[in-house]
């Protein structure tokens, strides 16, 4: 008989210990850690390096209790578990908050960014600091900024300029700023949580989507949606979070613990993102995928240009907006 979302979530809390080389240890505070992707994918894996680390710098304080697979629900789920209490921690887009938190959409403006560089160098500034003060006050502490990769279109077919995705339906995360992206280049956004877009694509529920090369073959879209545009229009900022409730039930010297794991956890999950992202096209490649360049560039970058000057008010003005941009 199949194991249901809750019969695996309830069976995994239910875990007693952590194992390490066969020995059990005596469990510590529980933390339920919810994660999209499987035990294979960065997602999962740098909860895997935080407990590893947190097992050698503070044996016995803590019993990670990782939950892969979305077992636990998609993004917004998950966010609101956190708030709720009945998840500790996870990691999210900052897409997915942005009902929470609207400031954090300035990360998802298109093409502000110029690399992966850039955006580090902007989020270790003020505006990091900033933005993790907005999310401890939904509920979210925040101990460091991830970065996913950029995002691309995903489709049947090589939709690769702005004009060939009007009249598309596009599954978007449900975001006002990716809502106002799609429909200002004439596609037609449908809000689609991440664990369902699989048969949403494959039932025609959606024509396309846009997604990072990781977990676009880390959710198998390749097997729905072949084509890959390489269109880099956003960099898919994200946070590791946790529920404020626990975090600040923390003795002092266990959340200096817990900081210092999740900071050694994201130097790795970037090196594990920047491998996987490789090891993804080449399976999606070898499984009858394609990658194709996008075209028309300016015309990509003009839509963005809108994205701006609309979502611009709330986001601290035009002139914010621009100093980022030229920030070196």
């Amino acid at each position: 008989m199949p194991i249901t979302r809750r019969q695996f979530a309830a069976g995994s809390l239910a875990a007693p210990a952590i194992l390490r080389g066969g020995r059990a240890f005596a469990a510590g505070r529980p933390m339920t850690v919810a994660s999209l992707l499987g035990e294979d994918k960065p997602e999962t894996r740098i909860w895997r390096r935080i407990a590893e680390v947190l097992a050698r710098t503070a044996p016995g304080r803590f019993d990670l209790r990782i939950v892969p697979n979305a077992a636990l629900g998609g993004e917004k789920e998950v966010a609101e578990g956190l708030r709720l209490g009945s998840i500790q921690a996870a990691l999210s887009t900052v897409s997915s908050l942005s009902g929470w938190v609207p400031a954090g959409q300035i990360l998802d403006l298109p093409f502000l960014f110029r690399d992966r560089a850039h955006l580090a160098r902007v989020l270790a500034g003020p505006l990091g600091t900033q933005l993790k003060t907005f999310y401890e006050a939904q509920g979210f502490v925040v101990p460091g900024f991830i970065n996913y990769g950029a995002r691309h279109l995903l489709a049947k077919e090589p939709l690769t300029t702005p004009a060939s995705v009007r009249g598309k339906r596009i599954r978007v995360i449900q975001s006002p700023l990716h809502t106002a992206l799609w429909s200002g280049f004439g596609a037609f956004p449908t809000p689609i949580p991440i664990p369902e877009t699989y048969n949403a694509l494959k039932t025609g529920v959606v024509d396309c989507m846009d997604l990072t090369k990781s977990a676009y073959v880390g959710f198998r879209l390749h097997e729905v949606v072949p084509v890959l545009i390489e269109t880099g229009h956003i960099w898919a900022s994200g946070v590791v979070m946790f529920a404020a409730p626990f975090w600040k039930g923390l003795a002092p010297q266990d959340r200096e613990a817990l900081t210092a794991a999740v900071t050694e956890g994201i130097a790795y999950f970037d090196e594990l993102m920047r491998a996987d992202e490789e090891a993804s096209m080449a399976r999606a490649r070898a499984e009858g995928g394609k990658v194709v360049p996008a075209e028309d560039r300016q015309g990509w970058q003009d839509g963005a240009r809108k994205v701006w000057e609309n979502f611009a008010p709330q986001l601290g003005g035009m002139s914010a907006i621009e100093a980022i941009a030229q920030s070196s």
